[in-house]
């Protein structure tokens, strides 16, 4: 019989799309405009929610974001409507209007020749910052970096971007290393 891997705290579920996410996804590098605009959508749908019922929906996201193809997202304020009569993502008509408003910075900020890759590890220096976390209660909410980024990117042009949204999106982009240092993911981040 093998071990159970050891995972984050909030990892040790018995729901299979949290242990892929944690497993395949959180705290791993990207460097993929269009998976880091994603996880910022992602990210700002989950204020207030829990991040379960958002990976519940993630594949009615991408289907109603157009896979999260930022420069067709940029074009769909018509489909606000739409979107919002749509009971398979979650109807937030400010989260909505967010994520379409960012597909259009980040497409402005591609007009300009600045990738949202380069954009975003800027903000760490292109390397992923560790945290050394030994039990999640040492996880913060936020950060001043994160408070940082947040009002950078807010005076660029994001909306709901606040500190608690950004530093989360950190985590899940891999800027930060949150891993608490047992988890068999951290591990092979050392690698």
């Amino acid at each position: 019989m093998l071990a159970e891997k050891h995972r984050c705290a909030w990892g040790q579920t018995n729901n299979d799309l949290m242990h892929e996410y944690h497993d395949e996804e959180w705290g791993r590098p990207s460097h993929d405009s269009r998976h880091l605009f994603e996880l910022l959508s992602l990210e700002i749908m989950q204020a207030g929610l829990s991040w379960q019922t958002v990976l519940n929906k993630r594949a009615a996201f991408k289907q109603a974001f157009a896979n999260f193809d930022y420069r067709q997202v940029q074009q769909m304020a018509p489909k606000i409507p739409v979107l919002l009569e749509n009971t398979q993502i979650i109807r937030n008509r400010l989260k909505v209007m967010a994520i379409i408003n960012n597909a259009r910075v980040i497409a402005q900020l591609a007009a300009k020749g600045e990738d949202f890759d380069h954009y975003v590890w800027a903000f760490v220096n292109n390397q992923p910052i560790r945290h050394h976390i030994t039990s999640h209660d040492q996880v913060p909410n936020t950060t001043d970096l994160a408070k940082h980024m947040s009002k950078q990117m807010k005076a660029d042009g994001f909306a709901f971007t606040g500190p608690v949204v950004i530093y989360s999106f950190m985590q899940a982009a891999g800027l930060v290393n949150d891993h608490e240092a047992d988890c068999f993911v951290n591990q092979t981040l050392d690698e």
